[in-house]
């Protein structure tokens, strides 16, 4: 299902990464990310939905695939493209990269499969913190449910300080003050070329499902 000129191309990217050298390999990006990564998209709609009819397979990019196109509007670096191939299987009620849902990344040298939700705004933020706050248990619980499967030491990061609002020294402090809500599951490069990689990648996901549902259910969205 995924090329393993998929990596090449991306590792040429890397080293080349402006919009003449794009557009003289665009064929090469039709050919080992987009064409391929749709079909996967497309292929995977149906064991997604045996984990929740809620969360969207969308082949097209835009929808669950990733652009190329990096957002230069408000970074320092202004290269064009990302070096890296994603894509999100967000939640149907979801808009955009924010949204709860599962990930795949595919980079040379960094592929991951995850759940989870990254970058959420400060009201969908407050309401996952205070779910854990008002039932510790429940998230230590959904937490080693899903040990087996993803990893939460991967984009930890979190408050310097307790968010306004919530207490100290209280139960699961350390994840009250997480930015971001993820379990990630590393992946090697020959793992993702295999041909058994979507049953891996149906494996990881249902995995996680105990933690997409505990996030939706905190900020009042169906699983």
């Amino acid at each position: 299902m995924v090329p393993e000129a998929l990596f090449d191309f991306l590792t040429d990217l890397a080293a080349n990464n402006d919009r003449a050298w794009f557009a003289a390999n665009k064929h090469r990006y039709e050919a080992c990310i987009k064409a391929p990564l749709l079909r996967l998209i497309e292929d995977f709609a149906l064991p997604l939905h045996s984990i929740s009819p809620h969360c969207l397979a969308v082949p097209k990019i835009g929808g669950s695939l990733f652009r190329i196109y990096r957002d230069v509007r408000f970074s320092k670096d202004k290269s064009p493209f990302k070096t890296y191939a994603g894509v999100h299987f967000r939640h149907s009620a979801g808009k955009g990269a924010h949204s709860p849902g599962f990930y795949l990344h595919l980079e040379p040298g960094d592929c991951f499969a995850a759940a989870g939700i990254w970058g959420p705004d400060t009201k969908t933020l407050t309401l996952i913190r205070q779910t854990i706050a008002d039932d510790p248990q429940h998230w230590m619980a959904v937490k080693a449910s899903v040990g087996d499967t993803l990893d939460f030491s991967l984009h930890a990061e979190r408050l310097k300080r307790m968010p306004r609002g919530f207490k100290r020294d209280q139960p699961c402090e350390s994840d009250i003050r997480r930015k971001h809500f993820i379990g990630a599951r590393q992946l090697s490069r020959s793992q993702v070329l295999d041909p058994g990689f979507p049953e891996l990648l149906l494996e990881t996901y249902t995995g996680g499902a105990p933690l997409m549902k505990f996030l939706t259910g905190a900020i009042g969205l169906p699983w």
